[in-house]
């Protein structure tokens, strides 16, 4: 699925990140910080000046369960996201935004959403991917996982504190591989 050495890759990515910007590795990592940071803008559709006020209130209503985030590059990459979303969605589709933007990756295809009548531009499946996992190692690398482990930090109170939803932090301990971890710690300690 992932090239070797990738999933390490963002792991250390995420550590690094953090250390970039002065935060300890278990610290939360505010997408719009690190956008910020990358010289990425963000912005809402009613942030759109050029956007007709019909097609802003169609993205932002009816179509609001239609899309996301999408990144639309240029020297300075926008991203525009979807305020009609949860926080801990809003969170979710920046950092993966933002990881295409880490990777370098260029969208292999450009459409006409035939509901909203914007050009969209997508990714391969393989980017999607690479985005998806560096999005969420992002937003709870394994360091951040073992510490809410460690410190019995309940399913709740640790997605209010890192921004995610509960399937997010689910699917991270899944994965990562510390749940696995922590059951065989509690057999050995039998």
């Amino acid at each position: 699925m992932f090239r070797r050495g990738f999933k390490a890759w963002c792991e250390e990515t995420a550590l690094n990140v953090r250390q970039h910007q002065g935060l300890p590795a278990t610290a939360p990592l505010s997408p719009h910080l690190l956008a910020s940071e990358l010289r990425v803008a963000v912005v809402q559709p009613s942030d759109l000046k050029d956007l007709s006020a019909d097609v802003c209130r169609r993205l932002l209503g009816k179509h609001s369960d239609c899309w996301s985030a999408m990144t639309i590059p240029g020297k300075r990459p926008l991203i525009v996201y979807n305020p009609a979303h949860s926080a801990a969605r809003q969170n979710s589709d920046l950092m993966h935004e933002l990881a295409h933007v880490l990777l370098g990756h260029k969208p292999t295809r450009v459409f006409i959403d035939p509901h909203t009548g914007l050009a969209l531009r997508t990714h391969d499946k393989e980017q999607e991917e690479e985005a998806s996992w560096l999005a969420g190692s992002l937003m709870l690398p394994r360091e951040v996982l073992l510490h809410i482990k460690a410190n019995s930090i309940s399913d709740e109170a640790a997605c209010r504190q890192y921004g995610v939803s509960a399937k997010m932090l689910t699917y991270r301990m899944n994965v990562s591989g510390v749940n696995i971890q922590q059951k065989r710690a509690q057999v050995w300690r039998r």
